[in-house]
């Protein structure tokens, strides 16, 4: 896929990004490695823990292993794995984290006792960290900056393996080697919605309360969206709902000034997402839709459902983000609360 128009992406290091995921993708090997180790040596059951953003960013995860397997695997939520230890996370579990500031409190907390249970831990953080120092595996992304889609490929590297390695994702390898250019295909998408990004981030910054809906695949990233930049870094009102729940409850919110943002997937979700879109054209509401049919990526039909998911951060997490920073004023790192103080 190639752009031939000249965009300029704003508060983007194209090179930098592009040479770091190199150095992701050359990690592959190792990770594999990995993920062999642990199909060797065994393992019951697999635990996605995470909290906010991690817990959101392992939701693609936990809907296409169920999707494609019958690996038992669970995603939990750190802080209620702390309140109530689920019974079936024993020494025979496989238990995966991420970590990007390796100080996360949850899970920290989480990790002290679920050590104890003999249990394998996976972090996706830094090796010296406190996350770090309580796994048994450290995988490190050979980065400075902070992508989603670099932690993505790593752990999809580890995740489906082990689905590879349990018969149910044969053509494995050829997703792997298909993947080594999707950096490049996610800067040239970025390119095609940069104009666009630009307009909704105008249109929609000031509004005194958006409804984001998604499913899927895809729901895990629009939480994100909403959750962790706008509502944590933009300050901005948000009410995330799934496409389906959309209609026992917040259609009844839609009115002028309350636009839908509207996560359209290509999974067998996407009629759901379809509704909410026929709904707003309906009472003429203001809305917005993202498809993702609408980007083309350099793999094969039968792996858009393992990254679909990668092209909504790329074009939401990383480029909306930065447009809302323009017409907001209020820079991303900037927080209140958060890592402010103990709380």
């Amino acid at each position: 896929m190639a752009v031939s128009e000249k965009i300029e992406l704003i508060k983007f290091n194209e090179e930098q990004y592009l040479k770091e995921g190199d150095a992701v993708y050359a990690q592959r090997a190792e990770v594999e490695a990995i993920a062999d180790a642990i199909d060797k040596a065994g393992y019951s059951n697999i635990f996605l823990l995470g909290i906010g953003g991690t817990e959101f960013e392992f939701a693609q995860f936990d809907y296409l292993v169920k999707k494609y397997s019958d690996i038992e695997l669970y995603a939990i939520n750190a802080a209620d794995a702390n309140t109530v230890h689920p019974k079936n996370l024993t020494k025979d579990s496989l238990v995966i984290t991420a970590s990007a500031s390796g100080t996360t409190v949850e899970i920290v907390e989480a990790l002290e006792w679920i050590q104890k249970t003999g249990a394998h831990i996976v972090g996706f953080t830094k090796k010296d960290c406190p996350v770090g120092r309580l796994c048994t595996t450290v995988i490190e992304a050979k980065v400075t900056t902070g992508q989603c889609e670099y932690s993505y490929v790593l752990q999809s590297f580890l995740i489906y393996s082990l689905l590879n390695k349990k018969g149910f994702f044969p053509n494995y390898t050829k997703f792997a080697d298909q993947i080594k250019t999707i950096f490049k295909n996610l800067v040239d998408i970025r390119k095609v919605y940069e104009p666009k990004a630009d307009e909704i981030a105008k249109t929609f910054y000031n509004k005194p309360y958006t409804i984001f809906t998604g499913s899927g695949a895809l729901w895990g990233e629009t939480l994100l969206f909403a959750m962790c930049i706008l509502e944590e870094m933009q300050w901005v009102r948000i009410r995330p709902v799934t496409s389906a729940q959309f209609f026992h409850g917040t259609l009844e919110l839609v009115e002028k000034d309350v636009p839908v943002f509207i996560v359209k997937g290509e999974d067998e979700f996407r009629k759901q997402d379809t509704r909410v879109e026929d709904f707003c054209k309906k009472i003429n509401a203001e809305y917005t839709v993202l498809d993702t049919q609408e980007f083309a990526l350099d793999v094969d039909s039968e792996f858009r459902p393992f990254v679909i998911p990668w092209i909504v951060t790329a074009l939401l997490t990383e480029r909306l983000a930065k447009h809302y920073e323009v017409y907001t004023k209020h820079n991303l790192e900037y927080r209140r609360y958060y890592h402010q103080f103990d709380y």
